[in-house]
């Protein structure tokens, strides 16, 4: 995975949204370290760009911040650090935490906001992070609520269900799915369409809505998985002739609805 592509949005095309000019020369400098740094990723060239992206980042170039807690996060051309990931990716958040959602950078925000929330979940070994699902709460929340981030909608439904940093309650879980659902986030409507269609948690059984939800996993980018198939399949077995009708309308609303 090429650094700069993992959101679907290129940082250097981002750049050109944000409103701060590098008028001061250490600004003129972070910027041409951080165009050097997207230069050396595409070439391969990792340690080049890890250095360019680091002089960026100490001169205050958010992008860069991003860039290199990512790297570091996933071991992308780098040693897999999670601590270092964690302090590029908590600098980075509470500098753009009030950034409007409208704005290019919102999405690197709020990937950064939901991985520290992954970090604080397990904690990081041998480090001074240790495990805290209610801080781990905190940055899901925030990136689900300010951001509208579905990946972090479904980390904070999952914390609901399973009563982790939170009382456990299944009602406040659902709304969270339903919003991640609807912007296409197949897990989300894997776990939706499960819930619903078994009546579980004791959320009242739908069993059209949730084969519904779980034809759309299935059916959508990514929902191709071995367990969601099952769970899809499973679930169109054990429906009514009925029930499926009322599905399949349902799914033809929603499709419709989308365009």
């Amino acid at each position: 995975m090429c650094g700069g592509l993992v959101l679907g949005l290129d940082p250097i095309a981002a750049l050109s949204e944000d409103n701060t000019p590098p008028q001061a020369e250490t600004r003129l400098s972070a910027v041409d370290a951080f165009r050097s740094a997207a230069r050396h990723l595409r070439s391969g060239e990792q340690q080049e760009a890890v250095s360019a992206l680091q002089y960026a980042a100490e001169r205050g170039h958010g992008y860069a911040l991003w860039q290199l807690g990512r790297m570091f996060a996933d071991g992308d051309g780098v040693p897999r650090d999670r601590y270092r990931a964690f302090e590029y990716f908590q600098k980075f958040a509470n500098i753009h935490a009030d950034e409007h959602p409208a704005l290019p950078r919102s999405r690197f925000v709020a990937d950064a906001f939901v991985s520290l929330g992954r970090f604080y979940l397990a904690g990081i070994p041998d480090s001074p992070i240790s495990a805290s699902p209610e801080h781990a709460r905190r940055m899901f929340y925030h990136a689900a609520s300010y951001f509208g981030d579905p990946e972090a909608q479904f980390q904070l439904a999952q914390l609901y269900l399973e009563g982790r940093g939170v009382s456990r309650d299944a009602k406040r879980a659902v709304p969270w799915l339903v919003l991640a659902a609807n912007k296409g986030h197949y897990q989300s409507q894997a776990m939706l369409g499960q819930i619903l269609f078994n009546g579980e948690y004791g959320i009242a059984r739908q069993p059209a809505t949730g084969l519904m939800w779980l034809t759309i996993a299935c059916d959508g980018p990514g929902g191709q998985k071995a367990e969601i198939t099952s769970l899809r399949e499973s679930a169109f077995k054990r429906a009514t002739d009925r029930e499926r009708q009322i599905a399949l309308v349902m799914l033809e609303r929603w499709v419709e609805g989308r365009r």
